[in-house]
């Protein structure tokens, strides 16, 4: 069915462009973009319901950014959405810097394996991307950006129980013109941009746009001599768009992006040398390439071309997008969305710096180097997605109904080919697993909302959207003594996968793992909205978003390799959004209420024999609460100020009714809580391996129940911008300024932080040189408050034909963390600059 469909739309485009060309007044720019208000504030156009309307008219929490603001702000990729929108906390992943883990209220996911689905989705011109393997997009075309905080699961369906970002590319203009870019930065940052409009005829056009890149990186590896930790890449994209008749457009793309990026565990001290601090560093000894037949991998017993991979990551994507659109009848009208996806990656990551894990038994590692690191992954993936949707879209009954309905196919499958190794002298290295994972999902929707015009200031929303979706899995174990003609029980085989012996109930049967799910699930949308005038609009809604099940494919032995099921949420709304004193103040404001059922929650803990253990589970249900304001003034012609203000309070809920072990032999967290604060009656050491239940999952090593992660309280963000005129020859001077501030926050599941100063000793446990309670922190959860500063000055030349720019990013070297991995704080990156030259034509 996906080829057939992706073969069809092969066919319709060619034989669009084969088509004659009419003249109209609708041609390739009628795609929405910022409406100029004359001495106000601009207004966005956005596509948050699936239709063209005033970003002031949406009764949905939504910021929107066009691409000059993107551009004003130096917001270069998506990673740096997250220094702008309230209740936003993005971040590379651990280890891979192609890929964003983004939390919208406190949902998030930082899994990239092909098992698990980030709740806060990412779409390029309507196409979801089911993998955040590589969507740290870079900006460097775009029409708008719009950030939809709460479940979109009616209109953009699965797996935006936390939001969605929509990332909206420029289509090709009818008149031929550009820009073209060069830049240079800090790490021997440089950067290329260009693209160009060419019409073809009145009505049809084509666009191409690329970007290249390459930095040295802005950590020294103190092992191997290289520089890494840099973002490298470069890509292309063939946009082509028109009108084939008056009742008939169509636009389409091609992309092909290319990206090398890393985010190893780098410190702002040598691990060599302690007293040198003047950077930052890494000291895995794997040294840094893409393939090598003298990897320090090469000799282990691990199959495939991953044993000659160096330390990187790459990825490459191609992406294609096809948008039909047909007038099926006076204020009607019909879309054809079809989107494919192609994307290999590639990697190599030391996630223990080449040394062994942190513990409260030795919180701060020595320098090791380890050749082939301390815990290192080894993955080769590829992931192929293909998705078709059929929307219409129109009113009838002179405008008291608006609506929108559509059906949604889409399927994708994965081949993840990856081994875990474990180094524990630089002659002794474990391969913890060895395996292949292939993995399909096969989902199919269909939706409406209807909007029924009450009167000209009142409407009532209704919308409903059915999903049914089916995965299935299957795992095969590269080693060789699972390839010999016997399978043991311990191989990670499909068949092979089982749960734990349930401790409440030893002698009855081990449960199994199945290899296959299926959801079926309603989520609905309600809402109404009331327009006191032209310039205030209240609504309240309610919404219904689902994400996924999937299965804990991190594991390294076959009764870890669990399944978790879907996470369900209903958000409830109340805002108004308003315009003030000749639309030269705008004041935003949301209020909201979260349940969460059945919280996905990835865990990861090192194990007694230092490993790490990696664990997700539906642990328990979460709350969160909380309100958002966006804030803009215009006082005068040319000054901008912004502050965009997020604020919520959240909490995990516990069943305490709940079996004591489930199925699957794994024990509820109201038991594991009371063994934790057991152990600690003992007078065992909280968090030491005496004490297990103890700082895993969600429990912290105190015994009480952890904070959710990522949910600082406060979120706030601050900026200016003023354009100076020089002169009467259209010169400008424009300075502009981004403060962004959040409070402290929780960065893994069982909040487990590491802090200098001796754990309480006792006769049966203990002492350790480091505890986890309080003192200077060394490793872990714990990521106190954060300001950081982005600034940009900019040149324009007359009627803005060219640019010259500087601009700086964590200006003031502001260190602070927004993910951890295994009792480790990854910091975000140092401070850089960029200037860049422009010109347009």
């Amino acid at each position: 069915m996906k080829h057939l469909l992706l073969s069809a739309s092969s066919v319709l485009a060619l034989g669009v462009i084969a088509t004659p060309l009419h003249a109209q007044t609708t041609d390739a720019d009628t795609q929405p973009v910022a409406e100029e208000s004359q001495g106000g504030i601009d207004d966005i156009v956005v596509t948050a319901q699936r239709r063209s309307e005033s970003v002031q008219d949406v009764p949905i929490a939504i910021s929107a950014f066009s691409g000059d603001q993107l551009q004003k702000q130096g917001v270069a990729s998506t990673l740096e959405l997250g220094r702008f929108v309230p209740n936003l906390v993005s971040m590379n992943n651990t280890g891979i810097g192609t890929a964003n883990a983004f939390y919208l209220r406190g949902l998030g996911n930082t899994e990239t394996i092909a098992t698990f689905d980030p709740p806060v989705g990412t779409y390029v011109d309507d196409i979801y991307l089911s993998r955040q393997n590589s969507n740290n997009i870079n900006l460097f075309d775009v029409e708008r950006v719009e950030v939809m905080r709460g479940p979109q699961g009616t209109l953009f369906g699965r797996n935006t129980t936390g939001g969605a970002v929509n990332v909206i590319l420029k289509q090709p203009k009818s008149q031929f013109g550009g820009y073209a870019e060069i830049g240079y930065g800090r790490f021997n940052k440089k950067v290329a941009r260009a693209s160009v409009d060419v019409p073809l005829s009145d009505s049809f056009a084509i666009k191409l746009s690329g970007y290249w890149q390459d930095d040295d990186g802005y950590a020294k590896n103190i092992t191997t001599g290289q520089r890494v930790n840099d973002d490298d890449g470069w890509g292309v994209r063939l946009g082509l768009g028109g009108e084939m008749s008056p009742s008939v457009r169509w636009h389409g793309s091609y992309a092909h992006i290319v990206a090398n990026g890393e985010n190893l565990l780098n410190s702002q001290c040598s691990r060599a040398d302690p007293d040198d601090c003047k950077g930052r560093f890494v000291s895995t000894g794997i040294p840094s390439g893409k393939t090598s037949a003298t990897s320090p991998f090469a000799t282990l017993p691990i199959s495939g071309r991953k044993k000659t991979f160096l330390l990187g990551n790459y990825t490459t994507t191609d992406l294609v997008t096809s948008n039909f659109e047909v007038e099926v009848a006076d204020k009607m009208t019909l879309n054809l969305i079809t989107g494919y996806i192609s994307q290999d990656q590639q990697y190599a990551l030391d996630f223990y710096d080449g040394t062994s894990g942190p513990g409260l038994a030795n919180p701060s590692p020595p320098y090791k180097g380890y050749a082939r690191g301390g815990f290192s992954i080894l993955t080769d993936g590829q992931h192929e997605q293909f998705s078709q949707e059929i929307k219409l879209n129109g009113s009838f009954a002179d405008g008291l109904i608006d609506f929108v309905a559509g059906a949604f196919y889409l399927v994708e499958e994965n081949r993840t080919d990856f081994a875990d190794t474990f180094t524990l002298s630089p002659t002794t290295t474990l391969v913890l697993a060895d395996r292949i994972l292939r993995n399909k999902t096969e989902a199919l929707a269909g939706y409406a909302q209807i909007d029924v015009n009450v009167t000209d200031s009142l409407k009532l929303t209704g919308g409903i959207r059915y999903t049914y979706e089916t995965k299935t899995l299957a795992v095969h174990d590269n080693r060789a003594s699972c390839n010999d003609g016997f399978t043991e029980a311990t191989c990670l085989e499909t068949g092979n996968l089982v749960g734990n012996i349930v401790p409440t109930n030893p002698t009855a049967p081990v449960a199994r793992v199945p290899n296959k799910i299926s959801a079926k699930l309603w989520t609905p949308r309600f809402a109404i909205n009331y327009d006191v005038n032209r310039d205030i609009l209240l609504f309240a809604s309610a919404t219904r978003g689902f994400k996924s099940g999937g299965w804990n494919a991190r594991a390294t032995s076959v009764n870890a390799f669990l399944p978790f099921g879907p996470e369900k949420v209903w958000s409830y709304e109340a805002g108004i959004k308003s315009d003030w004193f000749d639309r030269r103040f705008r004041a935003n404001l949301t209020f909201f209420y979260t349940e969460v059922s059945d919280l996905q929650t990835p865990s990861a803990l090192v194990s007694p024999t230092g490993s790490v253990t990696f664990i997700t589970r539906n642990f328990a249900d979460m709350r969160n609460k909380g309100a958002e304001a966006e804030f803009t003034l215009v006082p005068v012609e040319g000054l901008n100020l912004y502050a965009n203000i997020g604020y919520q309070d959240a909490k995990y809920k516990i069943d305490r009714d709940a079996p004591e072990y489930d199925e699957y032999g794994i024990q509820a967290v109201w038991a594991q809580q009371i063994a934790c604060q057991n152990a600690i009656a003992a007078g065992y050491v909280p968090a030491g391996p005496k004490a297990p239940a103890c700082g895993a999952g969600i429990v912290r090593p105190d015994g009480s129940i952890a904070h959710p992660t990522r949910t600082p309280t406060w979120t706030i963000a601050t900026g200016a911008s003023y354009e100076l005129p020089l002169g009467t020859n259209g010169m400008s001077l424009v300075p502009s300024v981004n403060v962004s501030y959040r409070t402290h926050q929780e960065t893994a599941a069982a909040n487990f932080t590491i802090y200098s100063g001796q754990s309480s000793s006792s006769e049966v446990d203990g002492p350790y040189p480091g505890n986890a309670f309080g003192g200077e922190i060394l490793n872990g959860s714990y990521s106190p408050s954060a300001v950081f500063v982005n600034a940009n000055l900019a040149l324009n030349g007359a009627d803005k034909k060219w640019q010259l720019s500087v601009a700086c990013t964590n200006c003031f070297n502001e260190t602070a963390a927004n993910t951890s991995l295994v009792n480790t704080r990854y910091i975000d990156a140092p401070m850089t600059w960029m200037a860049r030259a422009r010109y347009n034509f």
